[in-house]
């Protein structure tokens, strides 16, 4: 096994608002199996980035894409996903992991933000 996927949520106090990540995390099983994926939340929900992390690395994982479901980079995405990050590689010091960028920084989710924004649909 060799690399994997933890898309990274903020979490909350209502156990529904996990529903679209966890549509996620399966939507990309269905068209990627051979790539373990996991869903993590920074706080309020479980697991935690940690924990997932560390149970990726134990299972042989040597490497892990961080993709943060966060809307726009703020302290979350800048100071606290870094230190966690910077955690993990102090526990797995041969384990490689990289975190992606928010959603707004990618020019196609802003596209289809826009393109939705302009559906009659999305009223």
């Amino acid at each position: 096994m060799d690399d994997a996927v933890i898309f990274f949520c903020h979490g909350s106090r209502d156990a529904r608002w996990r529903e679209p990540f966890d549509a996620i995390v399966r939507a990309f099983a269905d068209r990627y199996p051979a790539t373990p994926v996991r869903l993590a939340f920074l706080e309020l929900m479980s697991p935690g980035l940690d924990a997932v992390i560390d149970e990726m690395a134990g299972a042989g994982v040597h490497a892990i894409r961080v993709l943060p479901l966060f809307l726009a980079p703020g302290a979350h995405t800048r100071q606290d996903l870094p230190a966690l990050i910077a955690a993990a590689r102090a526990r797995w010091p041969n384990l490689r992991i990289d975190s992606g960028t928010t959603l707004t920084e990618v020019a196609a989710i802003r596209e289809a933000i826009v393109a939705w924004a302009a559906d009659d649909n999305s009223r």
